[in-house]
């Protein structure tokens, strides 16, 4: 196996990760949510959401780091770089804009992000 392969394939599993941290964490996160739902629990939106987002935050992350990873297993070309500075600017600012409106609902909800 050479260099290419590895990486590519570390890539491809970083890949399968994240979006399995993302179904793994939503379903979780769901589950977990039910009983507070039942109850009628004050507050189980926004504890509902900051979970949730915390997981697309997290998968987020990992997918950015595997498209780092599998280009630069690839001969990187002007063209490559290009849709990876694309790919990797719309994730942070999807990252960005998920992590300030985290912070905006646990200020207002005094929550600590336990």
């Amino acid at each position: 196996m050479n260099f290419a392969v590895v990486v590519e394939g570390a890539g491809r599993s970083i890949d399968a990760l994240g979006v399995g941290v993302i179904v793994a964490g939503t379903a979780a996160t769901l589950l977990a949510a039910m009983p507070r739902l039942y109850a009628k629990v004050p507050g189980t939106y926004r504890w509902l959401r900051v979970r949730l987002g915390s997981t697309i935050l997290l998968g987020l992350e990992m997918l950015v780091g595997a498209d780092i990873i599998r280009t630069v297993a690839a001969t990187p070309t002007l063209g490559s770089v290009a849709v990876l500075a694309a790919i990797v600017g719309i994730r942070t600012v999807l990252s960005f804009s998920l992590d300030r409106e985290l912070d905006s609902v646990r200020t207002s909800a005094g929550d600590s992000g336990e």
